[in-house]
């Protein structure tokens, strides 16, 4: 069974950095590609940045580049988010998913990906909340 599940998440003021971490197991985390996506109240699910399986190579939404890197450790089974610079609309549930939207170059099209999440037709974690407030 794909297990996945996030920790990290807090209260934060606006510029601060957080670390979220997303502890995986039941599947080969080594060749998946992993997701982060989140949810703010009143609001539907936004992918926020991916990684592949072997190389690592990373994709990012717009909104987050220069300020958000994600990471991963194989041995581990771990999957991280590094966020700095946060902003107070980027108050969310954030979550871990398996898979990855369909990318051309550093362009991705997420909007079916993040259906499929919010579908639970592809695996996600049950979420840390991050609040970025002063």
């Amino acid at each position: 069974e794909v297990q996945l599940v996030e920790s990290g998440g807090g209260l934060v003021q606006p510029g601060g950095s957080l670390r979220l971490s997303c502890a995986t197991s039941g599947f080969t985390f080594s060749s998946a590609d992993m997701s982060w996506v989140r949810q703010s109240p009143g609001k539907g699910l936004e992918w926020v940045c991916s990684i592949e399986a072997g190389y690592g190579k990373t994709y990012y939404a717009d909104s987050v580049k220069g300020r958000f890197t994600v990471s991963r450790d194989n041995a581990n089974s771990m999957l991280y988010l590094q966020m700095n610079s946060l902003k107070t609309e980027e108050s969310a549930v954030y979550y871990c998913a398996t898979n990855r939207p369909v990318c051309s170059g550093d362009a991705c099209s997420h909007s079916t990906y993040e259906l499929l999440v919010s579908q639970r037709s592809i695996a996600r974690g049950p979420g840390t909340q991050v609040t970025v407030s002063s």
